[in-house]
């Protein structure tokens, strides 16, 4: 069983920037490929991006690539969404992911998210 916490949502202006985390605790936090995936108001739900188990490969949906670094603290069990140059579009409530097929899922694992809303 894996427990995932989000943190670090908040509201910014279009341009600004913010830094999800998501701790994680229960098993082997190694053991598992990440991801985050975001859903915005009367929408379904999206995937922004993905990192493996070692950290050494990432993926990201077309619109974040540039703006969003995915990373990852094996040591810390935590993982990291670095979102820069941020825009209103990007409002959502963002939501780690663990356990899965990377780089999309399936997820076994969810955290319940963190709210992000970008003003314009």
């Amino acid at each position: 069983q894996v427990q995932l916490v989000e943190s670090g949502g908040g509201l910014v202006q279009a341009g600004g920037s913010l830094r999800l985390s998501c701790a994680a605790s229960g098993r082997t936090f190694i053991s598992y490929s990440m991801g985050w995936f975001r859903q915005a108001p009367g929408k379904e739900r999206e995937f922004v991006a993905a990192i493996s188990r070692s950290g050494g490969d990432t993926n990201y949906t077309d619109s974040v690539k540039g703006r969003f670094t995915i990373s990852r603290g094996n040591a810390k069990n935590t993982m990291y969404l670095q979102m820069n140059n941020l825009r209103p579009e990007d409002t959502a409530v963002y939501c780690c992911a663990a356990g899965g097929t990377y780089p999309f899922g399936p997820y076994g694992y969810w955290g319940r998210g963190t709210q992000v809303t970008v003003s314009s």
